[in-house]
């Protein structure tokens, strides 16, 4: 092909439009994909209303990559990439590798990190240029939609989880059971973890239930979160996947002594919680970024190995507003995904 479509934004906030563009040519340490499916993450609004610096319109957003590797630029093949690869690329889009997290090995927090649909176009397209370093193979049993919501929302809770104090056994809650959470409980599940899925009302302890949860808690059910927590024994960790910083708030009287708050979900409202709360019970709060191309190929490895797939909504990419708008209204309860097909 001499050209190929993408779904870009002309300006700040404006409305999705498609567009037809000249198919670019890898440089050295890059492979051109084509793409066969793009997850739509929350955290694209942000490139879309152009809410951090250096967004450049028109912006193609995506960082929830699923294709094949179509044509390699200089050293790729050095680095074991071949034509047909089927790769996944996520909200590690690649690192600089001479900052100092970079320099420590802790590349997921580069300074310069390369996120997809900001530092270069991302994957609401036919075809996308990344670098190598952010590649990681898709197993075979995973489709490419469920593969590329994987590669953000997946390896986030499935990250999360794996390097937070947990142990086999220890009582985990996770907090909301929407687009990240759904998938944190199944791979809480997975891990061994005595696991506590928390939501708002009582028509969703038969989802959680679905899910794989050992206990439910009903946060409008007039027991304080922490309470129901504390009953259970108190949570070593709570996962907090829900964009809410009252209800994340609301967790940390539920955690163990040393218990520790993983932060996952992204709200603009300061977090509610005094120093006495850590301090008696030396507990912990963390945020936790995303991760690697190592760690997104982890994730779906497990995936594959536990059947776990998240849960998915499909539209194409020449509707890629209308997905986008579902997305963000919250219409979409769990993952929405373009395709190329």
């Amino acid at each position: 092909m001499s050209t190929y479509r993408v779904a870009q934004v002309a300006t700040a906030g404006g409305p999705f439009e498609l567009a037809e563009r000249e198919v670019p040519q890898p440089g050295p340490g890059q492979v051109r994909i084509a793409v066969d499916a793009c997850g739509i993450c929350r955290s694209d609004a942000m490139f879309v209303n152009a809410a951090l610096p250096g967004v450049g319109f028109p912006v193609v957003p995506g960082h929830e990559i699923a294709g094949r590797v179509e044509v390699l630029g200089d050293g790729a093949e050095d680095q074991g990439w071949q034509a047909g690869d089927r790769v996944a690329v996520g909200w590690f889009g690649g690192s600089c590798g001479h900052c100092t997290p970079c320099r420590q090995g802790d590349f997921v927090v580069c300074d310069n990190l390369k996120v997809p649909g900001w530092a270069y176009d991302g994957g609401y397209a036919e075809a996308v240029i990344v670098p190598t370093g952010a590649l990681a193979w898709i197993p075979g049993s995973l489709t490419a939609a469920d593969a590329a919501p994987l590669a953000c929302a997946g390896v986030t809770v499935f990250n999360g989880l794996r390097c937070s104090s947990a142990r086999h056994g220890d009582l985990v809650a996770v907090l909301g059971i929407g687009g990240l959470g759904h998938l944190a409980v199944r791979y809480a599940v997975a891990m061994g973890y005595e696991t506590v899925a928390i939501a708002r009302g009582a028509a969703k302890s038969d989802f959680a239930e679905q899910l794989g949860a050992h206990h439910y808690i009903d946060s409008t059910a007039g027991t304080p979160v922490a309470e129901a927590l504390q009953s259970l024994g108190g949570a070593k960790v709570v996962l907090a996947t829900a964009a809410n910083s009252a209800a994340i708030a609301a967790t940390v009287d539920g955690l163990s002594h040393r218990g520790e708050l993983v932060v996952i979900g992204a709200d603009s409202e300061p977090l509610g919680i005094n120093p006495a709360q850590l301090i008696m019970r030396s507990r912990t709060v963390r945020g936790h970024a995303s991760g690697t191309a190592q760690d997104i190929q982890d994730t779906m490895e497990f995936s594959a190995l536990h059947g776990i797939r998240p849960m998915i909504e499909v539209l194409p990419l020449n509707r890629a507003g209308e997905a986008y708008d579902k997305m963000l209204s919250g219409a979409a309860r769990f993952r929405m995904v373009l395709t190329t097909g």
